[in-house]
């Protein structure tokens, strides 16, 4: 069970994660936030005596979401500025966030209840980086399979265009184009084409439901704006459009997946973002084991292959991973990337380093002990 000094920590350990990955009002919120909190409230009590562990529940994003929902509904204007980065002396944030924790406890203590879900479609800019290496390898239409898919916003991603280092990517009239900065050679052109498109979600959200789609919006941070701009475009492709998103077990869902009849010419490809470490060890091996069997059974007419992109634990940046198979499928790391793919910076699939093979055993998982010192949590 965590003690007190623990939950203020992981507010501690969230500034560093925000920090490294330039968000800095949101950065400061955490911070002030870690000496801000106070038992005067039925949202400061809960945190302070939360009984699981507080990085791994998110518990810090959870509150800095209810916080910037406030803000989005301008409920109170000096966490407004706060939230519009003019207050920057962490002591007068603190005093401010104080304050608000108490005027705004009824509409803050909600948001503790369920772990934050959020739904990025530029990360679809890093998968396509795989996806790239897939279609250039088999030349096939891919059969998508996605699991923690969320809203389903990058089921979307045979119908946004990306502008990848000037690589474009994608059908040209999509209402989203996605542009993340490139750090490095822009990939070399080739047709990605989709057979299909589906994924699965333990509790999918429904952004056709208005306050849904404000509560997603609400766990984007502050500091990119063009996000929440980015998300409101996406939602109106999904209203228009749906993909075909189902709520199930992960690990279960893939084994029905997998079991089904493969097309021949179409390659099916298993893809994920920033979910492995949710999943937990039983739900992993099993993915693990449903994807070493159907590797058994791949071949050049019906190729498999696992795109993933998930945190490096040592480096706190997300990498782009590639195995595939008939063949020995060495995995490949293909880019590292911001977490909500702000950057991306292709990577030598040549100079690959070890520990990225899923299939047997590797796994990444952000709030590691080096962070927790550094954090002095």
């Amino acid at each position: 069970m965590a003690d007190e000094a623990t939950n203020r920590g992981a507010f501690l350990i969230q500034h560093h994660y925000c920090t490294t990955m330039d968000a800095p009002i949101t950065a400061r919120v955490c911070r002030a936030l870690a000496t801000a909190i106070t038992r005067d409230s039925a949202a400061g009590r809960r945190v302070l005596g939360w009984p699981g562990e507080p990085t791994v529940d998110a518990l810090p994003l959870r509150l800095v979401g209810g916080l910037h929902a406030l803000h989005r509904a301008g409920a109170d204007a000096g966490l407004t500025r706060v939230f519009r980065g003019e207050v920057v002396d962490e002591g007068e944030v603190a005093a401010i966030l104080a304050q608000v924790l108490v005027a705004h406890d009824a509409a803050l203590l909600p948001w503790l209840d369920g772990p934050p879900q959020t739904n990025e479609p530029g990360r679809s800019a890093a998968l396509m980086m795989g996806l790239l290496q897939v279609a250039r390898r088999f030349g096939q239409p891919i059969e998508l399979l996605e699991i923690g898919s969320s809203a389903g916003l990058n089921l979307l991603i045979d119908r946004y265009r990306f502008d990848l280092g000037g690589t474009i990517v994608g059908p040209d009239a999509s209402p989203v184009t996605i542009r993340p900065e490139w750090r490095g050679a822009a990939p070399a052109p080739e047709a990605v084409r989709f057979a299909s498109v589906r994924g699965v979600d333990i509790n999918p959200i429904d952004v056709r439901d208005p306050a849904a789609a404000q509560r997603l919006i609400a766990y984007s941070w502050v500091d990119v704006p063009e996000r929440a701009a980015r998300l409101e475009a996406a939602f109106a492709m999904f209203a228009a459009d749906p993909p075909r998103l189902d709520a199930g077990d992960a690990a279960a869902w893939i084994e029905e997946r997998l079991a089904e009849p493969q097309p021949r010419g179409v390659t099916r490809v298993l893809m994920h973002s920033v979910v492995w470490q949710y999943l937990g060890p039983e739900r992993q091996a099993r993915i693990r084991a449903a994807m070493l069997a159907a590797a058994q059974e791949a071949d050049d007419e019906r190729p498999l292959a696992w795109v993933r992109m998930e945190p490096n634990k040592q480096s706190a940046v997300q990498e782009v991973w590639v195995q595939a198979w008939p063949g020995a499928a060495t995995p490949v790391r293909v880019a590292q990337t911001h977490a909500h793919g702000t950057w991306v910076a292709p990577t030598d699939p040549a100079e690959t380093p070890s520990g990225g093979d899923f299939v047997e055993g590797g796994e990444g998982y952000w709030a590691n002990e080096a962070t927790r010192r550094l954090a002095g949590a």
